[in-house]
């Protein structure tokens, strides 16, 4: 049988409810990047807030996601995910609305950490409806090309973000427009036609193993120490790169080719996935990714700041799909949300400790490179415990 007929017998991959999910995630994620990166300047700007406070004030929305998550892949195995994913959807965007009335830092700090509890429910009921909608054969494929809509966001977002607030200075158009751009992933998501389970009422006793992917706890560890690095240069950048580098706009810079690095290693690393290659995108990834994290670290000038950001983004890129893969292989069919929760609660754990631990760091020692060397060190970590431990407990417990 030629290739060609072989291509024309496979499943398609884009099918217009997976082309639905992928819109919308990235109106998810765009609206979310939109502000990142200002937020840390906005809170300086205008409520004086120290390098520990806003980190303090910032973990907020990861811890509330990583507290929401695991419940969130009960809740999507258990119910109507559509659903599911329609109610969660509509409270982050509305809770865009509660940034207009952030007239004290306090207020914005109970604003922001509550926003984190529906984007860690929506992102895991969206990635689940993602592996739903797509046929078997082209799961593994489907799950890197879905994170594409994160990866894309990535670019626009924090540019498009930093362009307008060099230019007019005016946060609440950027509330605005995060709010207006989450409704229409909203909308979209509501024109999602899927097949309707059957709830899941085997068990009568509820288990751990029901809110966290416990076979997964090594490649869990994993992520957290992944998450741990890119939570502290993500939060951070723009404040480094103003008060370091003395440039204004060069953090969208960084985020576009970031982006660019994740856009191509999952375009490069679908094909092998495809194949089974998982352990092996994995390891790549995570090589090149602490390579990149060194390079920011020990070169602290332009060359190394745009060098590294493609770096960490082709090693991200690589790594993150293959682990999902890894986790949801790890789950059986009625555990995919469990499966997708644990990651994604690994992700947040990781993160909302990274921007703490960075932020403290950074003010106990004055310097953000500071924190920066402790980020490449939790990297270090997770990158030998995964070629010590991690990636044998997947080859010998792994379903599929």
């Amino acid at each position: 049988m030629t290739e060609a007929k072989i291509r024309e017998e496979r499943p398609v991959l884009w099918n217009s409810n997976y082309v639905k999910v992928w819109i919308a995630n990235f109106m998810l994620f765009f609206a979310f990047y939109l502000l990142a990166p200002l937020l840390p300047l906005y809170l300086r700007d205008t409520f004086s807030a120290g390098k520990a406070m806003i980190g303090i004030v910032l973990s907020g929305y990861t811890l509330t996601a990583l507290c929401v998550r695991p419940f969130s892949g009960f809740v999507v195995d258990s119910f109507s995910r559509k659903k599911v994913l329609l109610i969660c959807y509509f409270c982050f965007a509305l809770l865009f609305a509660g940034y207009f009335i952030t007239g004290s830092l306090v207020l914005f700090a109970v604003i922001r950490t509550l926003h984190g509890g529906p984007f860690g429910a929506t992102t895991v009921a969206s990635s689940t409806m993602a592996v739903d909608v797509l046929h078997s054969e082209r799961r593994s494929e489907g799950i890197g090309y879905y994170g594409l809509s994160n990866n894309i966001a990535m670019a626009i977002g924090p540019s498009a973000g930093l362009y307008i607030y060099h230019t007019i200075h005016n946060f609440n158009l950027l509330f605005t427009l995060s709010l207006v751009i989450a409704f229409i992933g909203l909308a979209i998501d509501s024109t999602i036609h899927c097949r309707e389970r059957q709830p899941i009422r085997k068990e009568s006793k509820i288990s751990l193993d029901r809110f966290i992917l416990l076979k997964g706890w090594s490649e869990g560890l994993c992520v957290a120490a992944f998450a741990f690095s890119f939570g502290v240069i993500s939060t951070y950048i723009a404040i480094y790169s103003q008060e370091v580098l003395h440039i204004t706009s060069g953090s969208g810079t960084f985020f576009m080719l970031l982006a660019a690095g994740l856009i191509l290693s999952r375009l490069m690393g679908s094909k092998s996935l495809r194949e089974g290659k998982i352990v092996q995108n994995a390891s790549a990834g995570m090589v090149m990714s602490l390579c990149g994290y060194l390079v920011f670290t020990a070169v602290p000038n332009l060359y190394g700041y745009y060098a590294a950001a493609l770096m960490i983004g082709l090693g991200n890129g690589h790594m993150y799909p293959a682990m999902q893969t890894m986790f949801i292989n790890l789950a059986p069919h009625e555990r995919r949300g469990t499966a997708n929760s644990t990651i994604l609660t690994s992700w947040d754990l990781g993160v909302g400790i990274g921007i703490i631990g960075g932020g403290s760091v950074a003010e106990h020692l004055g310097c953000y490179s500071a924190a920066f060397w402790l980020a490449f060190a939790v990297n270090v970590a997770g990158v030998i415990f995964f070629f010590t431990y991690a990636r044998r407990s997947f080859l010998r417990n792994r379903l599929r």
